[in-house]
């Protein structure tokens, strides 16, 4: 008899319970405190040359269907074709885009102009589905903190679904104009918007904190409502990423830009560590990677913890032109913490309860020699303005400040290793996002020019249509105007949800 190879979840601070990936996408986080990973990650049952012909719909249900096992082909289908429609500017959905010899995977063309949207776009139709497959009565609420991006990409994906509620949380001060009219611009009678005073870790920090509140959720449950999350901690944000960079190998060969098993490098710029470890995932499963290569900005624990094995957030926290990335703990990191351990949930947790207490931790020797595949480095806010400057000037094609760091960082590794392979670099949001930082960038004289007035000005010279979602939101009224302290944010959750007299 053959043996199915179902994946199943564990925490990474317990692994002797397992749940289903149904399981894992309803809960989001791991009632310890931990996050969701594979018992094992799966091998591509396909081969790359296989991919070539199949659309993005078609490689992401390759993908999908070895993670999500317990989902029926039927319903994994029907989540996808919901997903990758034509809320995307592009039938390609990822296109990649040569410039200066490196390949920039365009992951902007959702309904929020950020990467963001490849993997919320789905996330509510797995959601749904999990709670059918489990049986769940409760209404879902998404329980989120952003750094930017993902609040508008999960409010945008959620907005009206039935029997969902979305909160999202952002630093009032620390997301770009646009970021924050897209938020606060939001229609759907289950979403709630709120600007805390404070920075993202304060807002993410806040959030786990929520969830592991035992008589919050007995309230919510005698009120029919349980939490999950939409950001990168759940494992259903995780396993759509891994898709992309599938699809990019397969693009790059289709195009015959490589061979057939050709190793390629992949840079991403970093800030929870969700969207590299999910190039790391697919490394794993098969595609030809070589290096991992993490981009930081100025906020670069990364890449101080790349470079000597120490975790250290106690340091000042930089507010930059790509606040996407401005993030001292990155979440994510614990699942591949917890993978060069060795799976030992014993010793994660303890490296992440140090992390909790005293704001560092430290990995072995041992440990170390597992992230051979990574590499580190960052961008001050100079060079990443320059490298926008530079590549518009060369060739016509405009980076927002996201991309640029991962740019900048890449022309370091090059110097660095003189590795000259073929690399694919993430481009995670359009430039019209950031229009101020890639204009200011570009020349200073953009500056004296409104929000909207730069918008106009960048597709003129960058020759490029100003994007669905920037039109949409030039005269959108604000219909989220809540703003509370990150020690106010249970209160402000139980008004909204209607649960008892808030505390």
């Amino acid at each position: 008899m053959v043996r199915k190879m179902e994946v199943l979840y564990s925490s990474t601070r317990d692994s002797g319970k397992c749940v289903t990936a149904s399981q894992a996408i309803l809960k989001g986080l791991s009632e310890d405190g931990g996050l969701f990973v594979p018992d094992h990650i799966p091998t591509l049952s396909c081969s790359m040359r296989d991919l070539v012909g199949k659309n993005y719909q078609d490689t992401a249900y390759e993908v999908m269907k070895l993670f999500l096992t317990d989902f029926t082909e039927e319903e994994l289908k029907n989540c996808i074709a919901r997903a990758y429609d034509s809320k995307f500017d592009t039938e390609v959905i990822a296109p990649l885009v040569e410039a200066e010899g490196t390949y920039y995977l365009e992951l902007f063309h959702g309904a929020t102009i950020a990467f963001k949207d490849m993997a919320l776009s789905i996330l509510p139709h797995l959601m749904i589905t999990s709670a059918k497959k489990n049986h769940v009565e409760n209404d879902i609420v998404i329980l989120t903190a952003t750094s930017g991006d993902t609040g508008k990409a999960a409010l945008s994906g959620f907005a009206d679904v039935e029997g969902t509620k979305i909160i999202v949380f952002y630093p009032k001060n620390g997301v770009s104009p646009i970021q924050e009219k897209q938020m606060v611009t939001q229609k759907g009678d289950n979403t709630f918007v709120v600007g805390i005073h404070g920075n993202f870790d304060d807002a993410q920090t806040g959030v786990k904190t929520l969830f592991n509140d035992r008589q919050l959720a007995e309230e919510m449950a005698a009120h029919g409502l349980q939490f999950s999350s939409a950001n990168s901690i759940n494992i259903g944000r995780l396993v759509p990423q891994v898709v992309y960079y599938v699809y990019a190998y397969a693009q790059l060969l289709k195009e015959d830009k490589i061979q057939d098993g050709e190793q390629i490098n992949v840079v991403v710029p970093t800030g929870n560590f969700g969207n590299i470890l999910a190039a790391f995932y697919a490394k794993n499963m098969g595609v030809p990677i070589n290096k991992l290569i993490c981009a930081s900005n100025e906020n670069k624990v990364l890449y101080d913890f790349f470079m000597t094995g120490d975790y250290d957030r106690n340091r000042e926290f930089k507010l930059t032109s790509s606040p996407s990335m401005d993030i001292l703990i990155s979440s994510n990191l614990e699942r591949l913490i917890y993978r060069i351990a060795g799976g030992d949930a014993e010793k994660n947790a303890g490296l992440m309860k140090a992390l909790s207490e005293q704001g560092s931790y430290q990995i072995t020797d041992e440990m170390r020699e597992q992230l051979a595949d990574f590499y580190g480095n960052f961008a001050d806010e100079k060079e990443t303005a320059d490298r926008i400057r530079e590549m518009y000037e060369d060739t016509g094609y405009v980076l927002d400040t996201h991309t640029a760091v991962a740019s900048a960082v890449y022309q370091k590794y090059v110097s660095d290793t003189k590795d000259s392979i073929k690399t694919v670099i993430a481009s995670t949001a359009s430039p019209f996002k950031f229009t101020r930082s890639v204009m200011k960038a570009i020349d200073e004289k953009y500056d004296s020019l409104s929000d909207f007035e730069l918008v106009d000005e960048l597709s003129k010279i960058g020759n490029v249509d100003v994007p669905k979602a920037i039109e949409e939101i030039r005269t959108a009224p604000v219909i989220h105007d809540t703003v509370c302290d990150k020690t106010e944010m249970k209160a402000v959750v139980k008004r909204f949800l209607g649960i008892g007299q808030a505390e």
